[in-house]
């Protein structure tokens, strides 16, 4: 009876290892293609992020280089409320778009029709391929003084936002979005800037140093203005040569230049040291070269006739001059070639002198009485060996001790030759000229240029103060980046 009933158990044991290995074989099945779909899910949003970053840099690239702010005759600031964030145009947030779920809300058609080309486009990816679109959002602006210029800067802060999107047997989908903004920030942030790019852009030998001092609460002792060590950074974007000891940098330097080493033309170092010079707050890498824009032009601009100015020159046919004795006065105005010489004593009061180029010699003296003084420089026809402004045969005095007193600005590539003195305070905006101090002693304040050379022993004392006191526009940041999937 017992072998009876096992009769046909091996059937249905053969029949529950086929379902078995059926089940096996199907799951198998399953997770090989879970393994595949998700392979191939990456794979699509891998593919859709990088259309979607590629639509946000193409939009960001379309503010920076090809879009004008607000601010001009057809587009005016009044069309704008910058009360908020975002800013509103027609009680609605300001939008430029080239995506079709979002409408752009600018008031110029043309900024709208541009932004809708330059922001979209497609990306050979696979066999759909990747197309992106983007938006920006305009979330605050406002107008700022640039100093120099006579044009003010209209900042802004823009939200983009872009999108990746596939579209085929599996659609994949990525959102990108990043904040672009420029700041204002300090002119004289340091004590000597220079922005040519490559090698010996800044040069400090001969015993020349930097330090630092505060117009604002300025100390004396025995009649000297007390200096800090420290404070004297000095900033280039391209490589400082320095050498020699007592040669100090009481501070740090800035440039987006590293390394230190021999600079040539093919690699840029940030230093090149050949003789124990200090830089004792170290190096900076900054992470892009700073823009110092080109001062406006004198306009009109000045005579190129020659002005000589003697100990016995008269004030008949010189306008707002003034003189008692010896000492001669020359108001705000336009003036042409200044030539101070002999035992010349010419005092400036506040106002802006436009001038076409500027030398002392011999014995002759320049005092600032009073200020701002703004000599704006424009260096026509001058010599390749001529310098637009020469301070060295003379000498150049600013009692107040106050650098903003005299604010020297010229936008050409001439020569300026400086020299100190106990009373030497004053600001040069210069970014295209190359710029030497020679004769050592002192200079009180900040100079910018495209070369700037201190191998005559100047000690160059940075005003703490001029961090708060004029400013430009940096250049774009992008921030806060984020992406999603969908």
């Amino acid at each position: 009876m017992m072998k009876a009933r096992e009769r046909g158990v091996a059937l249905a044991f053969a029949m529950i290892m086929v379902l078995v290995l059926s089940v096996l074989a199907v799951s198998l099945m399953f997770v090989s293609q879970a393994e595949t779909w998700s392979s191939m899910n990456y794979r699509l949003m891998t593919q859709a992020r990088y259309g979607a970053e590629a639509g946000l840099n193409k939009a960001i690239n379309h503010l920076v280089h090809n879009y004008t702010p607000p601010g001009g005759v057809t587009d005016p600031l009044g069309n704008y409320n910058t009360t908020v964030s975002p800013v509103l145009a027609n009680g609605a947030p300001v939008i430029l778009s080239s995506n079709s779920s979002v409408t752009s809300n600018y008031p110029v058609s043309s900024a709208q029709d541009a932004f809708g080309t330059g922001s979209q486009g497609y990306l050979n990816a696979g066999p759909t391929g990747v197309s992106y679109n983007s938006y920006a959002t305009l979330l605050s602006m406002r107008q700022i003084a640039v100093y120099g210029s006579n044009t003010p800067a209209t900042i802004q802060t823009w939200l983009v936002t872009a999108d990746g999107n596939i579209t085929g047997i599996r659609d994949a989908q990525v959102e990108v979005s990043a904040i672009l903004e420029r700041q204002p920030i300090p002119v004289y942030a340091y004590a000597v800037f220079a922005t040519y790019p490559g090698c010996d852009a800044l040069g400090f030998s001969g015993g020349g140093t930097t330090d630092s001092f505060d117009s604002g609460n300025i100390e004396r002792l025995d009649g000297s203005v007390v200096t800090q060590a420290y404070g004297g950074n000095v900033g280039s974007n391209g490589n400082l040569q320095g050498s020699g000891r007592p040669t100090t940098i009481n501070g740090s330097l800035s440039t987006p230049r590293n390394g230190v080493g021999n600079c040539t033309t093919t690699t840029t170092t940030a230093l090149t040291d050949s003789g124990n010079m200090q830089v004792t707050g170290g190096m900076v890498e900054l992470p892009q070269a700073i823009d110092y824009p080109l001062p406006s032009p004198p306009n009109p601009m000045p005579p190129t006739s020659t002005l000589n100015l003697t100990v016995n020159s008269p004030c008949g046919g010189i306008p707002n001059c003034v003189k008692v004795g010896d000492r001669m006065t020359l108001g705000p105005g336009s003036y042409g070639n200044l030539n101070l010489t002999g035992q010349a004593d010419v005092h400036f009061t506040a106002g802006t002198y436009t001038i076409n180029s500027i030398t002392l010699t011999g014995n002759a003296t320049l005092t600032i009485d009073s200020g701002p003084v703004i000599l704006q420089v424009a260096g026509q026809n001058i010599g390749a060996n001529q310098a637009v402004i020469d301070f060295t045969g003379g000498t150049f005095a600013n009692p107040s001790m106050n650098p903003a007193n005299l604010q020297i600005q010229y936008a050409g590539s001439g020569l300026i030759k400086l020299a100190g003195s106990s009373a030497a305070a004053g600001l040069v905006y210069a970014p295209g000229a190359r710029i030497n101090f020679t004769g050592g002693a002192d200079w009180y304040g900040a100079v910018i240029g495209q070369f700037v050379d201190d191998s005559g022993g100047t000690a160059i004392h940075y005003d703490r103060s001029l961090q708060t006191g004029f400013f430009t526009v940096s250049n774009y940041m992008m921030s806060s980046f984020t992406w999603k999937k969908y």
